[in-house]
């Protein structure tokens, strides 16, 4: 659990956790590979969330999914992408926060993801918390805590004391 301090602190600037699917590169499950390429490539990300016609995340696409789709043994063969789905080759297994989340719970998250989709109760797209948002909070934490608390250690076995 985390302490009340820590919590309040990490979520002084929680509206900018959230960075709103209108903001946030997507791809459809039935484009084409050859645009989702295109798309990765012009946003420059590495992973991008692929949604489905009702704004639902379906899975996640990565720009190393793609590449080796391409690669056969001795080529590059780029036709392929013309011919496969996003759907084909995404990673359909995404972890998500329903909408409201908990800090606790997007800090397990973000351990190993650079961001969590965000979805209603519907499971529609909201957004994604990144983990640059959450590590600006962390930073703003560390640097204000010992301004707005006053801390102390607390002795090392208090059960001697007993």
């Amino acid at each position: 659990m985390i302490g009340n301090a820590i919590k309040s602190l990490l979520l002084e600037n929680k509206e900018h956790f959230l960075i709103s699917s209108d903001n946030v590169a997507t791809v459809m499950a039935e484009n084409p590979l050859s645009h989702a390429l295109l798309v990765l490539s012009k946003v420059g990300y590495s992973v991008i969330p692929v949604v489905n016609k009702k704004d639902q995340i379906v899975g996640l696409l990565s720009l190393s999914a793609i590449v080796d789709e391409m690669f056969e043994l001795t080529t590059i063969d780029t036709k392929k992408l013309d011919t496969l789905k996003v759907k084909d080759v995404m990673d359909a297994k995404v972890p998500v926060l329903k909408a409201p989340y908990e800090i606790e719970r997007v800090l397990h998250m973000m351990v190993d993801r650079s961001f969590i989709p965000v979805v209603d109760e519907d499971e529609v797209f909201l957004g994604i918390v990144t983990r640059r948002e959450l590590l600006k909070a962390v930073n703003h934490m560390a640097h204000e805590l010992e301004l707005n608390y006053e801390l102390t250690k607390k002795e090392a076995c208090e059960k001697e004391k007993i």
